[in-house]
């Protein structure tokens, strides 16, 4: 699969050509390690929907080498619920000062960039995000490619091949 680098600068393209590169060659999980290593958020993760609840297929942990599998967590209490609401990327630098989340969620998340996941259809599917439990001062994290990441990761899912 190609994806599309239509409006995309030169260094875009090139990222998204090495993403694109790394999820054929070794899959979804160093992709997820790749992307981990772009931002200054200890965690990147794929997060499905399943009703109320948000379910953690895959989760890199920059501090340990092992690639997680976790449980299920309350939709609402998550930062993924709003992407999936207003089906749009989310960024938050620092979750105490943000208003948009004020009052909202109750999470020791406090920085968290993400964006939606899709299945063929255009319905929501998840988030593929970065996060942490500090503040993260650099906003580092390029959209665009979370973006073209996630169309790439919904076909693996799909097909059961993150590996």
């Amino acid at each position: 699969m190609r994806t599309s680098l239509k409006g995309q600068d030169a260094p875009q393209q090139q990222e998204i050509s090495t993403l694109e590169e790394i999820v054929q060659r070794q899959g979804v999980h160093a992709a997820l390690k790749y992307l981990n290593s772009r931002t200054p958020h200890r965690y990147t993760g794929i997060f499905r929907f399943d009703g109320d609840v948000l379910h953690n297929e895959l989760l890199f942990d920059r501090y340990d080498s092992e690639l997680l599998k976790g449980g299920a967590t309350p939709m609402e209490a998550t930062y993924c619920s709003l992407v999936g609401r207003q089906e749009a990327p989310l960024e938050i630098t620092d979750s105490a000062v943000d208003d948009r989340v004020k009052g909202v969620i109750d999470t020791s998340v406090v920085s968290y960039c993400g964006v939606l996941i899709q299945d063929e259809a255009g319905k929501p599917f998840g988030t593929l995000c970065h996060y942490d439990m500090q503040r993260c001062e650099e906003r580092t994290t390029d959209l665009p490619l979370l973006q073209a990441a996630a169309a790439m990761f919904y076909q693996k899912l799909q097909t059961g091949k993150t590996k």
